[in-house]
């Protein structure tokens, strides 16, 4: 497997000490429903504007090593006449580009899908790194049901994100892989474990046959947790015990740096769940960090809610989470955090 000693440098660059992945890019569907349901009207203007406000935000640079964007936004100017990547790069963020088209039912395999987009994707990636984009993500989902997920269906997503990393390597950008085992189910703690497990092995099959680096990418896989409609829900401990025991039974050392979805989650369970990942005494070949969406910009949407006037109240709310998240990718969050107010620092302070 070839060792790519660039890509390796960009993707430990963005899980550098204390730095997670903002993940900015929902469709321009998935946003406009959660910016309708604060009542604020979705446009390309108004999106930008949020985007634009969660890119600006000060003192952020320590916390956020990139942002994965969608293709509307890697194409937008900030109000003053910047390219949104130019403002991220600027401050020493690297900027992404999500490049699936989502997820399809998978043909003869009811209630299981695959995401589909690697036609024309060569193309895209030129496009995307014209544009200044330095890596890249793809998302696959997998469904726990009675029977599911099918090793057909594991089969199918698992070569999909070895051909896109082995594209998107080739065109010089770092992929992130994401392999998420949903939330979704009345599954337990130890189902959720061997589905991830079974699944994460098939990956990194299909990533060695592909001749991937694994120098040169990134893991975004969920944390080990029971279905959302379970009906004992594990403990913080036992969440981080079962994730990371899968992890290092799974990924190979050398793949730099795993960033957490937070799969539903809320802000504060996603912080606690990392930081108890992070605490944990036991070998961590690779840095464990974030890459979270709604869980670091609940906060924020609900301060801005659209008004120009609260853009300081919407970054400073973003500002908080994002110094949570990085005190916890060093196991060093404190639930008093969560009442303190942001101080201008180069790395949260020592709990």
């Amino acid at each position: 497997m070839p060792t790519m000693p660039g890509l390796g440098e960009t993707a430990r660059a963005i899980v550098a000490d204390g730095k997670g992945i903002l993940a900015a890019d929902e469709t321009v569907s998935t946003i406009t429903k959660r910016l309708t349901a604060r009542e604020i009207e979705s446009t390309a203007d108004s999106r930008r504007a949020y985007r634009e406000m969660l890119f600006s935000t000060p003192d952020i640079a320590p916390f956020i090593g990139g942002v994965i964007l969608q293709d509307e936004t890697i194409r937008q100017d900030s109000s003053t006449g910047i390219p949104l990547v130019d403002l991220l790069a600027g401050r020493g963020i690297i900027p992404g580009i999500k490049v699936d088209a989502g997820v399809h039912p998978l043909a003869g395999a009811p209630g299981e899908f695959v995401t589909e987009g690697l036609d024309g994707l060569r193309a895209r990636f030129e496009e995307y790194r014209e544009l200044g984009a330095r890596f890249a993500k793809w998302r696959a989902v997998f469904v726990i049901r009675d029977g599911m997920p099918t090793g057909r269906c594991i089969y199918a997503n698992a070569h999909a994100l070895a051909r896109y990393a082995a594209l998107c390597q080739e065109q010089g950008l770092v992929p992130i892989v994401e392999p998420e085992v949903l939330m979704e189910g009345a599954h337990g703690l130890e189902r959720c474990e061997d589905v991830t497990g079974r699944v994460l092995q098939a990956v990194f099959d299909e990533l060695f046959d592909a001749q991937v680096s694994l120098e040169g990418m990134l893991l975004k896989p969920n944390m080990i947790t029971a279905g959302q409609g379970f009906s004992r829900q594990a403990t913080v401990k036992q969440v981080a015990e079962a994730t990371l025991r899968t992890l290092t039974r799974h990924v190979p050392p050398a793949v730099p740096g795993i960033v957490f979805l937070s799969g539903g989650q809320d802000h504060v369970l996603a912080t606690e769940h990392l930081n108890a990942i992070n605490e944990l005494d036991r070998p961590k070949p690779w840095k464990l960090t974030f890459s979270y969406g709604r869980a670091l910009q609940d906060e924020a949407l609900a301060a801005w809610q659209g008004r120009r006037e609260n853009v300081p109240a919407g970054q400073q709310a973003f500002q908080h989470r994002a110094w949570c998240d990085s005190a916890a990718a060093q196991g060093r969050y404190s639930s008093d955090m969560e009442g303190a107010a942001f101080a201008r620092a180069e790395a949260p302070p020592s709990i």
